[in-house]
Parts: structure tokens; sequence; C-alpha cells
């Protein structure tokens, strides 16, 4: 006969081991913050924060604090640098053991071993998280970071049939992180260079390992580096593909999703939608034909990708560093049939395009309809739901006012044509 009271053992051994990692939790947060020295930055305020919440949130009873425990472990990993890394995999480690399935636990877990350069241990974990999804998920980033791992690690195992380590063996260099890896790496192949010269093939193919290594190292691989046929326009281009039609720019207010403008809306030429926009037929029509973002935030290639259709989209953001890479690892294949290249990045302050004296903290929306007044092709440019204050910002909306020729507030339409 089962003992009955053996189940309710069990039960209390799991929950006093559910304890002990969240407090292994806790412990490498205050480790880490305690060896800050007295030097917080911005990015240690908000880890700070979400400790707090992961600490609050275990004294309370009907709380779950799993979430908090990953919050801390993405705002670690925010922090950056090795410590802040480090801390990352340890809140990783401690969320896969009190959750084994748990998606977001083992992708954390890979970005955090990711960044520590160790691609085969980061490789198992974005491998985990796939597994866990359910049919239909996306998971375009953790798929494109994946291809990179591999394409790096055959790069890596090729190139060990040229590079003999000590005695005839070949020197293989996968399974190190990539911070020994690289340098290493590069060691070898300049002393293979000098003993065999640039003619010999071997050596050749090696120093195209190599640079394929590097890149790949600097920067993820794209699946598909033609986005599917999508083609670059700068001003010219965008010049063109604008002239002679009406446009108009929707605004994301929950005003406009409410509303019964969408059949309306979607009778213009061009509809211009903007930053993270939602789509409600009736009230904000189903097209785009263009879509404006801008990029924020310290680290605006981590964001989500732009996977709505649309059939332009416009990337503003600087430095042009930060811009390249958020579109590599943002724009997704087949989902615009027009990307604006560099000299669309920012079109207010290049004294090459407008040249005005805005701030570089402009919102998308004003951005995207200066450029497209400055080019002064289409024969009607209006707004909808800009209307009410806060939709732009205060200079954004005095320009706006100063210029509008017809304001139909029936309609939340301005019109500046």
């Amino acid at each position: 006969m089962a003992n009955p009271l053996a189940g309710l053992f069990t039960a209390r051994q799991k929950e006093a081991a559910r304890r002990d990692l969240y407090a292994r939790g806790v412990r490498l947060c205050g480790e880490y913050l305690a060896a800050r020295d007295g030097r917080p930055t911005v990015r240690d305020a908000r880890l700070t924060r979400a400790v707090g919440v992961l600490v609050g949130s275990l004294d309370a009873p009907s709380a779950d604090p799993f979430d908090a425990l990953l919050q801390v472990g993405e705002r670690a990993l925010e922090a950056g640098g090795d410590d802040g890394l480090a801390l990352a995999l340890g809140v990783a480690e401690t969320a896969t053991g009190i959750r084994q399935r748990s998606r977001g636990a083992w992708r954390l877990r890979g970005r955090a071993l990711d960044g520590l350069g160790r691609d085969d241990e980061a490789l198992e974990c974005y491998e985990r998280h796939l597994a866990l999804l359910r049919d239909g998920e996306a998971a375009e980033e953790v798929t494109r970071r994946i291809d990179t791992l591999r394409r790096r690690r055959a790069c890596l195992r090729e190139a060990a049939a040229f590079l003999p380590g000590p005695g005839a063996a070949p020197h293989d260099l996968t399974g190190r992180p990539t911070a020994v890896a690289a340098p290493e790496f590069a060691a070898r192949v300049r002393a293979r260079v000098a003993e065999r010269g640039m003619g010999d093939p071997a050596v050749r193919r090696l120093l195209e390992l190599y640079g394929t290594y590097r890149r790949l190292v600097e920067r993820p691989g794209m699946p598909d580096p033609l986005l599917g046929g999508s083609t670059p326009v700068g001003v010219g281009g965008l010049r063109k593909l604008v002239a002679g039609r009406t446009v108009c720019l929707v605004s994301n207010a929950a005003e406009v999703a409410g509303s019964a403008l969408g059949a309306e809306i979607d009778r213009y030429d061009l509809v211009v939608r903007c930053d993270s926009f939602r789509i409600q037929a009736e009230g904000t029509g189903e097209r785009t034909g263009l879509h404006a973002v801008s990029l924020r935030g310290d680290a605006p290639w981590d964001g989500p990708a732009w996977t709505r259709p649309a059939g332009i989209r416009l990337v503003f953001g600087d430095p042009a560093a930060a811009w390249r890479r958020a579109t590599r690892q943002r724009l997704v294949p087949g989902a615009q049939e027009h990307v604006g290249d560099a000299s669309l990045r920012r079109p207010l302050n290049d004294p090459a395009l407008l040249g005005e004296d805005w701030d570089t903290g402009t919102t998308a929306a004003f951005t995207v309809l200066r450029l497209l007044d400055f080019l002064d092709v289409s024969p009607r440019l209006d707004l909808i739901g800009f209307d009410k204050p806060g939709r732009l910002r205060p200079r954004e909306a005095e320009w706006v006012m100063d210029r509008a020729t017809h304001v139909d507030d029936s309609k939340m339409r301005i019109a500046l044509r």
C-alpha cells in the first residue's frame, strides 16, 4: 500500500529546493552589486530595480517570482561586461533549474553564454529554446544566431585541417571561448602564411576561412543578405516611389483604432505608419505602403524584428554603426519591397539632405512627415489622429499647424496640401 505521506514529503522537498535556487539567485545579485564599488551606471540602476522587484515577489504569497528572476537576467545582459554576463548566466542557470521547460530561461542562458564567447554551449541552449516553442511561434532572432554560431564552428573545424598543432595532429579550436579561439586562430594563420607563403592553395583557403570567421564574430550572419529581393533606395529612389501619390500618415492612437475611418484611409495611394503600429481594419485601415521606425535605446539591434509587411521600410537612427547593426538584425527577408539606405537614416540633421536644426530625438512620425514634405512630390499629404496634444512633440506640432491648409476635427485629419 502506498504511503499517503510520500507525495507530500516529495512536494516539500521540491519546494525547499526551489527556495534554495531563488536564494542562490538573490545571492548572486547581491555579490554583483556589492562588487560595483560605488560606480553604478544607468544600467546598474535598472538592474537594481529589477533585483528589488525579485526580492519583493519572494515575500508575496500570491506572486510568482519566476518572471522577475528572468527580468533580472535581462537587465544583467544590458549591464554588459564580463561581470554582467556572468550574473546573467548564473541567473539563467538558476531559472533553468527551477523550470527546465522554460523557453525564456533557455534563451537567456544561451544569450549569456553567447556573450561570454562559449559558442558550443550557447548553441545547445538556443536549440533547447527552439525545441520548446509551440508551432507557429516566431524565433527569427534565435534562428539567425544559431546560423551564425554554426557557421563559425564550421570555419574552425575546416581550418583545423590546415593548422597542425603539436606533432602531426590537426589543431582544433572549436569548443574554446571566442576570446581564446579568435587570437589563437589569428596567430596560427600568420604562422602558416609565413611558413608556406601566399601562393599555397591551402593558405589561400585558410585565409578565406579566417576572414569569414572574423566577420561572423564581429556581426551576425544573415541567412538572406538580399532580404528576399528587397531593393535599397536612397533619396532619389524614394522620391520616385512617392511622386504623384496621395499620402496619409496614420497615428497609433486608440481613437483612430476605434474609429470608422479604415476604408477612407485605405483609399490613399500611400498609407504611412510608424514604429509598433497595430492594425484594426475598421478604424486604421489594412494597407501599409510605408513603415517608418526610429531606433531607440542603448542596444536597438536587440529589438523585435520588423515582420509586418510594408511596401517601403525606412529606419531612422544614429550613430551609423548602431543603425547598420539594427538593420542587419531586425529586417526580415520578404517583409518589405524597398528599404531605405544609409542616406535616409537621419534626414532632418543630414546637411546633404534637409540639414535643419532639429535635435536627434524627433519622433518617427514627424521625421517621415518632414521628409515627405521636403520631397514635395505628393498632391495630398494628410495626417490622421495627430490632432490631440502629445501625439507629436510641442515643436513638431507647432510646425505642422503653421503649415496646415485644412483641419477636419470630425475625421481627426490635418491636411498639409
